[in-house]
């Protein structure tokens, strides 16, 4: 047996299929942000035609955010940053959106 996979947690279904693509999707989206930003534009702009006019914008966009949910690496990535998110929460018993919020400067 690999030492390496001995040490790598045995991941749930879910987080296997449900939430480490979750966190890859909003990632990709933030990777893509001028893709996005030129599709959401073009919408805004093109109002009832966007379906018409949009196809190049929405291509691109698409494009873009298949290279990166095809990528192993990135899926990778993915993963070990929400196994430092879950041991966190395993130590802390504070979820991740809670420990990014500011605490308030006075009481």
């Amino acid at each position: 047996m690999d030492s390496s996979k001995a040490e790598e947690p045995q991941l749930r279904h879910v987080e296997k299929d449900v939430l480490i693509p979750k966190l890859m999707r909003e990632k990709a989206k933030e990777r893509c942000s001028q893709h996005v930003d030129a599709f959401n534009r073009c919408c805004k702009d093109a109002g009832f035609f966007m379906v018409f006019r949009c196809r190049e914008e929405n291509a691109a966009l698409k494009q873009c955010l298949t290279q990166h949910y095809q990528d192993p690496a990135f899926f990778e990535e993915c993963k070990q940053e929400y196994l430092g998110e879950k041991h966190e929460y395993e130590q802390t018993g504070i979820p991740a959106k809670n420990r990014k919020q500011k605490l308030p400067t006075s009481m």
